[in-house]
């Protein structure tokens, strides 16, 4: 399983529409709107890295989002 978090800050008054927008992308396993630095948290989830890559290139095209900060869950630590 490959997994990885997304910090987003978008367009501003585009938080709603971006957070349903990404909630209809493969592999979008869960997105919420936050306080703070950033607008938005994403969770992507997949079966490999290859679906993954393209979940998270997916959502960093998306028009109304302005910056992105990936990051790649490193499977089996802290278990």
């Amino acid at each position: 399983m490959a997994e990885a978090y997304i910090l987003i800050n978008c367009e501003l008054g585009s938080e709603d529409n971006v957070i349903k927008e990404l909630k209809l992308i493969s592999g979008v396993a869960e997105v919420k709107g936050v306080f703070g630095v950033y607008d938005i948290i994403a969770r992507v989830s997949s079966t490999n890295d290859e679906e993954l890559k393209k979940a998270v290139a997916r959502i960093r095209s998306h028009q109304g989002i302005k910056s992105s900060l990936t990051m790649m869950v490193i499977e089996g630590q802290g278990n």
